[in-house]
């Protein structure tokens, strides 16, 4: 039966994304849509993201066999591992964002030298902080849980990602079709 209930989120899941994901390129092409302007079903890329980290949460109970004692600690550090990753990520992203910028093309050269090797810093440093943070994150979360836990804990979250990278594509693929294109 097991089985059954991760098909059937999956395809809630995979049902809420492709909306979202269709709904994220329209808005890049024509402008966002404020949040109180969108309908109540108007997923947003956070929304998805947030379904999904909730579906780790609910397949890390029973991949790491948790006693009700470890759950709520688990939980509360699992998600703070999350946000550290997204958090993180995100401030990582405007700083490769800001370099793209500076950095020109072929056709037009960079023309600000020191503020590419200011980003260029930016970048080390915050990489450097983020690995801090999360290796913090983690000896937080394996406090928790005992060494066979951690282990299988790794190999948890490999097969997680694996799951909503394939979950991404079925919703862009089915996305796609259903804009036609």
């Amino acid at each position: 039966m097991k089985p059954l209930v991760i098909v059937a989120l999956a395809g809630c899941i995979l049902g809420a994304v492709a909306p979202a994901l269709s709904a994220a390129q329209d808005g890049r092409r024509a402008g966002a849509v404020p949040r109180a302007n969108r309908p109540d079903s108007a997923l947003t890329p956070m929304d998805v993201v947030a379904m999904l980290d909730a579906y780790a949460v609910v397949q890390a109970q029973d991949a790491l066999q948790l006693s009700e004692e470890q759950y709520g600690p688990f939980v509360t550090r699992l998600r703070a591992l999350q946000e550290t990753r997204r958090r993180n990520q995100q401030a990582r992203n405007r700083i490769l964002q800001q370099l793209r910028q500076l950095a020109g093309t072929k056709e037009a050269p960079p023309q600000d030298e020191p503020a590419i090797r200011e980003r260029l810093k930016a970048l080390r440093e915050h990489d450097e902080r983020a690995a801090i943070e999360l290796k913090r994150a983690y000896d937080a979360l394996d406090e928790v849980i005992d060494t066979a836990q951690q282990a299988r804990f790794r190999v948890f979250e490999e097969t997680i990602e694996r799951r909503k990278l394939d979950l991404l594509m079925r919703a862009r693929q089915a996305a796609r079709r259903g804009s036609g294109g």
